[in-house]
């Protein structure tokens, strides 16, 4: 939706139409603002957007707590307001030292979280029997100044001190999938994101049709290098294409073994190892016929050689 301070271009206006015939909602891994907030920023560009429409990882990590200790358990919360208002508002007890005996521990990103809030995590989960629940586990997020450690990266202290892993909430693990079915409802979802190995591959595992938009961080290198795990259903230059029909995939061989496809005006040819574009047509048909005869020829991306056409090349 956003890139820094500013807006996706066509993002605002794209979703407010499809809004018109569909319930939109929003998910993100971001465990350290509340739902209210999210709505908040997102409606500063232009939308319409409640706290309702929204699903935070922390929500979907309380979700998955509720599972594992009894209700109205004392947590240790490893993480900031994003997260223990939503632990307490789920009847929880809100402890942040190891000696007040935790049922479960609870990660997610804060800006503030040092070595002491670690430690603590690292004291309450010393017991193999207390259940730890992680947020989420994206190495890295995007700030004003680069690339900076997410909660991933924190989370991995507090796993080398206590030699054992979280179960996880957030995108790609299927419990923040299933608390956003759960909420939003509806009988033909669809899931839209820019990242394969979270929002591609938590939706394919979800079960849930997937769109990956190329306006984020995966582009056509990475689409066409997608393991089956990761392949999107769709694939959009940007959400304009929701309100577009999609094109449709043809396929054709011929007695040599040579395969082609063709989507829209483009047209890609495979003959063994090689992948070639006849047609070029519009850059996102090459694409979506490229990605098609690779995906479906089962071999692996290093061993093909690839018509640079096909990734932005010359």
């Amino acid at each position: 939706m956003y890139r820094g301070r500013h807006a996706i271009p066509h993002a605002v206006e794209s979703l407010t139409r499809a809004s018109l015939g569909a319930r939109v909602g929003y998910i993100t891994n971001n465990a350290s603002r509340r739902p209210v907030d999210v709505a908040e920023h997102l409606e500063a560009f232009g939308l319409e957007v409640s706290a309702d429409d929204v699903v935070t990882s922390s929500q979907a990590g309380v979700r998955l707590l509720s599972t594992l200790v009894p209700a109205g358990s004392t947590v240790l919360v490893t993480g900031g307001l994003g997260l223990t208002s939503i632990v307490e508002e789920a009847g929880f007890t809100v402890t942040n030292s190891a000696e007040d005996s935790p049922a479960a521990v609870i990660q997610g990103f804060s800006p503030d979280l040092g070595w002491t809030e670690l430690a603590e995590a690292s004291f309450a989960l010393a017991d193999p029997s207390v259940p730890w629940v992680a947020t989420n586990m994206d190495w890295s997020i995007p700030v004003e100044r680069g690339i900076a450690p997410g909660n991933g990266t924190l989370v991995s202290a507090v796993h080398q001190a206590v030699g054992r892993m979280p179960v996880v909430a957030g995108k790609p693990e299927r419990p923040i999938f299933d608390a956003a079915l759960a909420r939003f409802g509806g009988e033909h979802p669809l899931f839209i994101g820019d990242r394969l190995d979270t929002d591609i591959k938590g939706a394919n595992d979800a079960g849930i049709p997937s769109v990956l938009v190329l306006t984020g961080i995966d582009q056509a290198k990475q689409v066409l290098a997608a393991d089956q795990k990761s392949r999107p259903t769709y694939i959009l230059d940007d959400l304009r294409g929701l309100s577009s029909p999609y094109p449709r995939t043809v396929r054709r061989e011929d007695e040599d073994g040579t395969r082609y496809v063709t989507v829209g005006g483009a047209t890609v040819a495979m003959r063994g190892h090689v992948v070639r574009v006849l047609d070029d047509g519009d850059a996102i048909d090459r694409l979506r016929a490229g990605a098609t005869i690779i995906w479906e020829s089962g071999l692996a991306i290093y061993g093909l050689d690839v018509d640079p056409k096909l990734y932005g090349g010359e």
